[in-house]
């Protein structure tokens, strides 16, 4: 623990940033000052990316979560999350870490948007092709 009390760290993916805080104790997860399940809708596979971290470290009721995220839409977000709270676990405690790479969790997902090109519609898509 820091001095404040915490643990903290920063996830990011696509375009979305999140800094997490985790606190010792019961499980509960805030997400911009709103519970996880209502702030993801209570979507399942978020909310199961969400606590990946924590429970495959067997850490889910150790840990009070508060997160500040943003940019980016839903899933970007969520990603953010996941990679934020797995990369503050191998900041507590650093025997975590192997178990949190076997299961790619602290590499940060690289894939993002890719630009238009001059010429064409989108980034790959060109105008239709036409003989005569």
């Amino acid at each position: 623990m820091t001095d404040a009390g915490y643990i903290w760290a920063v996830g990011r993916r696509k375009a979305a940033v999140a800094r997490v805080r985790l606190y010792p104790g019961s499980g509960k997860m805030t997400v911009n000052g709103r519970p996880a399940t209502d702030y993801f809708g209570g979507r399942a596979i978020y909310q199961a990316s969400l606590f990946e971290p924590l429970r495959i470290t067997g850490t889910q009721e150790r840990f009070d979560v508060t997160v500040r995220v943003v940019g980016g839409g839903i899933s970007g977000q969520a990603g953010a999350v996941r990679h934020g709270i797995a990369r503050a676990l191998t900041r507590f405690d650093e025997e975590l870490r192997p178990v949190l790479k076997r299961a790619q969790l602290l590499t940060r997902d690289a894939r993002v948007k890719e630009r238009k090109k001059v010429g064409l519609k989108r980034a790959r898509k060109a105008p239709q092709y036409t003989k005569r």
